[in-house]
């Protein structure tokens, strides 16, 4: 029996999350895909398949302001800060956290708290 890989371990994880996890029109989903070097966060109504809002470190308006590498937890929390802005000026404020197969800590852990400060609820 071999040993599954962390992706997969992480494939899996994203697949049994996936089973409980759906947004709606009123509680969309936040989802977050974390890669190597940047993080992405999308509000998701899975019911008309709809992506509401959507950062990233990407993002021109964050890549101007950002004075530390994509990849850090303060790059997370300025996502996450983005994403509750522009959720919140198309009037969502509850959200159900899809945190996409990873372990809730570190930069994943980051972007929920400063989404929550910011006023998302969930």
């Amino acid at each position: 029996m071999s040993i599954p890989s962390r992706k997969q371990q992480t494939q899996k994880r994203h697949r049994r999350l996936r089973r409980e996890l759906s947004g709606t029109s009123q509680r969309p989903r936040l989802s977050v895909f974390r890669s190597n070097n940047h993080i992405y966060a999308q509000v998701i109504d899975d019911r008309s398949q709809n992506t509401l809002c959507a950062a990233s470190t990407l993002d021109k308006e964050l890549r101007a302001n950002l004075k530390v590498n994509s990849s850090s937890c303060d790059a997370s929390l300025a996502v996450g800060e983005l994403v509750a802005k522009r959720a919140l000026t198309k009037g969502i404020q509850q959200v159900v956290f899809d945190r996409g197969g990873n372990l809730y800590h570190g930069r994943v852990k980051a972007l929920a708290d400063a989404a929550r400060e910011a006023g998302l609820q969930f």
